[in-house]
Order: C-alpha cells, then structure tokens, then sequence
C-alpha cells in the first residue's frame, strides 16, 4: 500500500524499500503469514506512539475494584444500621466490594448471635443489590464479618 492510501498490488520487496525510503516512511510486515506477505508503507513511530496512546486511554477508563470496610457493634441502633447501609450501597453502586465487620468488646463476646443477626440484617437490606461472596463468621477473636460483592 502506497503512503497516500493506493493499492500497489504484488511488487518485490526491493523495490516496496525503495518506494519507502523515498517517501520517508517505513516498509511494515503487517501480515507475515500470507502468501506473498502483506507490508504497509507507514510511519512506524507514529504507528508505535498511536498504538500507546490507545492502550494508555483503555486502562484509564477502567474501575479498580476495592473492598471498602463497614464497622458495625451488635447493640447498634436503627437508624445507624440504616446510615451504614446507605453507605454500603454507594459502594456496591461504584462497583466495589464491601467488608461488613461488627465488632465485639468485653461481654458482648459472649453474644455471638447478636453480631450474627445484625449481619443477616444488612444483607437482607441490601440483597437487591449485591451477592454474599463470604458468609458471616468469626475473624481473628473479636470481630465477625461477611464480604458482599456488587450484582
């Protein structure tokens, strides 16, 4: 193909140099495999840089998903479990993946069930929107947690 955009058709490799050379460009193998193999005339830094460019603008446009972390106590109110919710929620909304840990100090170690039952009452405020990736169970002693991850 000529720099200007015309077909050459099948010439010898020789002379497909020479035409390059003349027009200031490069002669590109583009497909290698062909019997006669196809070249381009083109400009192949500018090819090069273009082709970054566009790599460049594909991984800019792409969400990195986090887990983002929700405490929560088992004695906790309502209104705060609704307020933690509507936190959740954003962020199953921007895609990322979200910790809910509820806490235990002193004697509310022995209440398990209460912890549990708080979990179970965000995920069901939230089920239209997100999945149970890790059920509720016991971490490290003192806290409980489950993983929700966006639908």
């Amino acid at each position: 193909m000529h720099h200007d955009g015309e077909i050459l058709g099948i010439i010898p490799t020789s002379q497909a140099l020479q035409i390059a050379s003349e027009s200031g460009m490069d002669l590109v193998e583009v497909a290698p495999t062909e019997k006669p193999p196809v070249c381009r005339i083109m400009d192949y830094g500018k090819f090069k840089y273009e082709q970054k460019k566009k790599q460049q603008s594909k991984t800019s446009k792409q969400h990195q998903t986090q887990i983002k972390e929700i405490r929560l106590r088992p004695k906790i109110g309502e209104h705060d479990i609704a307020f933690k919710v509507k936190q959740a929620r954003e962020f199953l909304e921007n895609k990322d993946k979200v910790k809910v840990n509820v806490q235990f100090k002193g004697r509310e170690n022995a209440h398990h069930e209460l912890g549990r039952g708080v979990l179970e009452q965000v995920q069901k405020m939230l089920e239209d929107i997100a999945k149970v990736e890790k059920s509720a169970g016991m971490e490290s002693g003192r806290s409980m947690s489950m993983i929700l991850a966006p639908k």
